[in-house]
């Protein structure tokens, strides 16, 4: 037998272990107990050891809550929002079996599927939507990157128990995307601090899989096939997903056996291509790297006019073929691949170290006895925090650093566990994604945006952006956003580097996997279509 087929044997034998104990209903806090039904099921598909259980090496995750912490692989199977996205990124009808909208007292109405049951076997109403949508605008202790999407929400009622009103203060183009976030149980959260409670380690939703447990010290969550799910069950009865932080360990355990589907970056990726019992996937994303500025530090209050020339030190199509192994694009603009961005006449930072020369003279900088540029006694010199699991951006940030230095800048790179946003460090090489509506930038870069955690600020790019999410007509927001494209290069709040591709690797025997979706910040979005899929060991 090969090594492969003895790993994923005794894997097999553990994982179902792992899994049986959690149906049985363990002591541990961070574990809940399903029903009769679900053991059955779940005991049904172990008997054949992982034939019918998908093992995914995920992103490392505390909290499962799409109210906390917006969009992720979990939270979209496990949770159904009033609408949905197509395979095209369009908002579709889900809990709701349609809606209407009336443009003249800026009233949505959705009316509800009947018969829909949460995960613990209580029933889906109308009650549940409006404590959802009431808590994401009036609980004023909520931490939510999301909060900005639904400021022009006025009111939400319930006309009875699936029929639902949702009220602007003014026009929102965006409005229908933003409705696609889940819809929490009010049966289980009202009159608890949503931020801290135990309900995102123990999530209940009305989605296509059903949480079982989470075993904390060994980063598995384990998920069962929601039978009693409103559309088409999956057919993979079982999904074990694995946090995992550090990219090489994703690798090892696709080659090992201990994954069936992986994301990894470009270079784990390209050793899997061709490789006998292994698909790649490559999706198109909206997933852009960047040096981002922190401008609440003292360096940038004072040089924010030299963001923008650093572009011109940065040869970003170096970086594209070596780090991405060619598996992406160089970058201008966040929102750059969006249906409203592409501006080219954004793309004017070009690498050119003989413009970079000539615009850092007229910027008044000058190059001291070291080689590097200074200013009002002051060396161009910077930190950024970098996260050392993920390798992808640490070669990042190292090659951009010794592109600046040789170039006449020290951009210092700080490597940390989880990023510090109290240290004082200038800057991190960021990672963001808008890959639906445009809208997606207002809460980035505008200057209260609830995702704007480097207080970035520009009055044009506030008008520009607020305009363009209250302009009914494609045509004028498509310009509006052009607009917004150029304001952002002449003043960024980053310097972008580069666009990934979202690099997925999956055993032989999964099928099914759709590349049509545009996916998202860390290739989110994969699992769209999960319904459809098929495995086979």
């Amino acid at each position: 037998m090969s090594f492969r087929g003895k790993s994923t044997r005794l894997l097999a034998a553990v994982l179902s272990l792992v899994i049986c104990l959690s149906i049985a209903g363990c002591s541990s806090k961070n574990n809940v107990t399903p029903s009769t039904a679900d053991t059955e099921k779940a005991n049904a598909s172990n008997a054949s050891g992982l034939t019918n259980t998908l093992v995914y090496a995920g992103e490392n995750t505390d909290t499962i809550n799409p109210v906390v912490t917006g969009q992720s692989d979990l939270v979209s199977i496990i949770f159904s929002g009033l609408m949905k996205y197509d395979a095209s990124g369009n908002p579709v009808a889900d809990l709701a079996e349609k809606y209407t909208y009336d443009d003249s007292s800026l009233t949505y109405t959705f009316n509800l599927r009947h018969n829909v049951l949460w995960q613990d076997g209580q029933p889906f109403t109308a009650a549940d939507v409006v404590y959802t949508y009431t808590e994401l605008t009036t609980d004023k202790t909520l931490s939510s990157s999301m909060l900005s999407d639904y400021k022009d929400i006025a009111s939400v009622t319930a006309k009875d128990d699936y029929t639902v009103n949702i009220t602007l203060s003014q026009y929102n183009a965006a409005m229908l995307d933003y409705f696609t976030i889940g819809i929490i149980p009010k049966h289980l959260l009202e009159g608890q601090d949503l931020t801290t409670s135990s309900f995102n380690q123990n999530p209940v939703g009305t989605g296509r899989y059903k949480f079982v447990s989470w075993d904390t010290a060994g980063g598995t969550i384990t998920l069962v096939s929601n039978d009693k799910y409103y559309d088409k069950v999956p057919s993979i009865k079982n999904l074990v997903y694995k946090t995992v932080a550090t990219e090489s360990t994703k690798a090892t355990m696709l080659q090992s056996g201990e994954a069936d589907l992986a994301w990894l970056n470009a270079k784990y990726a390209e050793n899997f291509r061709g490789k006998e019992g292994f698909t790649n996937y490559d999706f198109k994303t909206a997933d852009y790297r960047a040096v981002s500025m922190d401008f609440r530090t003292d360096f940038w209050i004072k040089n924010r006019d030299s963001v923008g020339v650093l572009n011109y030190a940065i040869d970003k199509n170096a970086i594209v073929k070596s780090v991405l192994t060619s598996q992406g694009f160089t970058a201008y603009s966040p929102i750059q691949i969006n249906a409203d961005g592409g501006d080219k006449d954004a793309d004017i930072s070009m690498y050119d170290l003989s413009k970079f020369a000539i615009e850092m003279q007229k910027l008044g900088w000058v190059k001291g006895s070291d080689g590097i540029y200074e200013r009002n006694g002051q060396k161009f010199h910077f930190t950024i925090q970098v996260r050392d699991y993920e390798e992808e951006r640490v070669d990042i940030a190292n090659i951009v650093s010794k592109q600046l230095k040789e170039a006449g800048v020290n951009m210092e790179i700080v490597l940390v566990t989880k990023f510090d946003w109290k240290a004082g460090y200038n800057g991190f090489l960021a990672g963001y994604a808008f890959e639906f509506d445009a809208d997606g930038a207002y809460k980035q870069f505008t200057t209260d945006g609830s995702a704007n955690t480097m207080k970035y600020s520009n009055k044009t790019v506030d008008d520009i952006l607020t305009q363009a999410r209250h302009t009914k007509a494609a045509t004028e927001r498509k310009t509006l956003y052009g607009q917004f494209e150029v304001a952002f290069t002449k003043d960024p709040a980053s310097v972008m580097i580069a666009y990934l591709n979202g690099n997925y690797v999956g055993i032989s025997g999964l099928k099914g996997l759709d590349t049509t979706r545009v996916l998202g910040h860390h290739a989110v979005g994969v699992m769209w279509n999960i319904e459809d899929w098929t495995l086979t060991k």
